[in-house]
């Protein structure tokens, strides 16, 4: 995984944040069918994650109706219920405008 290109801001952060249950149960296969679908979907920037004791997403948006409209998509919606029902002792979301970025590379 790599640090996700988003352009110019404005753009709007989700930051999920998880604590998870025991074991995988498809729960990895799970994860990279949402970053294809989320890649799929309008006004979608890009996605980070790191995982140690707590896991951390953070996905990229153009817009708060961008947003919004993935929270609805169907895929996602499975995904969500199945997270409540097996894979999360506990989460939570936020989102956030994105005002300013900057970045540092050593090519």
């Amino acid at each position: 995984m790599s640090i996700a290109h988003t352009g110019d801001t404005p753009y709007y952060a989700v930051i999920f944040t998880s604590l998870r249950t025991a074991g995988d149960d498809g729960y990895g296969d799970m994860a990279e069918a949402m970053v294809e679908a989320a890649s799929r979907q309008p006004g979608f920037l890009g996605v980070e994650s790191a995982r140690e004791e707590v896991g951390i997403t953070v996905s990229y948006w153009q817009s708060l109706e961008a947003i919004a409209a993935w929270k609805r998509d169907i895929d996602h919606l499975h995904a969500q219920r199945l997270g409540r029902e097996k894979w999360y002792q506990a989460y939570k979301t936020r989102i956030c405008k994105v005002e300013r970025d900057y970045d540092f590379s050593r090519d």
